[in-house]
């Protein structure tokens, strides 16, 4: 019969030819270049790694080495202590991470009680090197969050206004002037408090602070915020339904 025509033949298959299972699944992760990279990171992260949604230093170096390959490096290169023996001075640290294909990172950060929380400010040079490191990891992974060990409950913009008085400085003509317009660093920590507690600046500046023009508000109504804020951080039942739902362009 026709069916029995090549019965007795042997398809023979070349030596050189591989007849293993191929796994043919695309990795469909973003590159770095892609907008969604950064959520992409985060999404690898487990949820003892985050603290209010910004990564640990501790979870930045698993999804580092996750990513990037074994670190071969990670430690200070330059160590600054506090120089003030009667005080809680500042500590700064500079941080260098290293990979196994030789690409290398460094950052630097600095600790001191305006800027950390006071049940750790006493340990000034080893949260510096922790934020440093983190710092370095997000350079690293080019995340666009900071780290959650460099964020602190504390209103540094007003810690600062009292150190100047304090140093007898002319705020009247300065930066720290409470009646001139809202600075910088203080329009972008309202920007990223209200991100991370995901609600509307804009709202929360015309509640809390009557600002009806944000192009005009003032060093004082903004310092108003930025303690409203901290407020909302350590009691997240008490934010306003009004106000939730982080507006991007609160600042127009």
């Amino acid at each position: 019969m026709k069916d029995d025509l090549f019965e007795d033949v042997e398809l023979a298959t070349p030596s050189n030819t591989d007849t293993s299972v191929k796994d043919v699944i695309e990795d469909g992760s973003p590159l770095p270049t892609d907008p969604k990279w950064n959520d992409y990171v985060l999404s690898l992260f487990e949820e003892n790694e985050l603290f209010d949604k910004m990564p640990l230093t501790n979870g930045l170096r698993r999804v580092a080495e996750l990513l990037m390959g074994r670190i071969v490096f990670s430690g200070p290169s330059q160590v600054f202590p506090p120089q003030s023996g009667n005080e809680i001075g500042r500590s700064t640290v500079v941080w260098k991470i290293q990979f196994e294909d030789g690409s290398t990172f460094c950052d630097v950060a600095d600790s001191w009680e305006g800027n950390t929380d006071d049940m750790f400010c006493v340990y000034s040079t080893a949260t510096a090197a922790t934020r440093a490191e983190g710092r370095a990891l997000r350079k690293a992974l080019r995340l666009r969050v900071v780290a959650a060990e460099e964020v602190t409950k504390k209103d540094t913009a007003k810690i600062a206004q009292d150190i100047s008085k304090k140093k007898g400085l002319d705020v009247s003509s300065s930066e720290y002037d409470s009646s001139g317009t809202m600075t910088g660093p203080q329009a972008n920590f309202i920007d990223g408090k209200s991100k991370q507690l995901n609600v509307d600046a804009q709202k929360i500046l015309k509640e809390v602070a009557n600002v009806v023009n944000v192009s005009k508000t003032t060093k004082k109504q903004a310092s108003d915020v930025i303690e409203k804020l901290n407020e909302y951080q350590q009691k997240k039942d008490t934010i306003p339904t009004d106000f939730i739902g982080y507006n991007q362009d609160w600042r127009n």
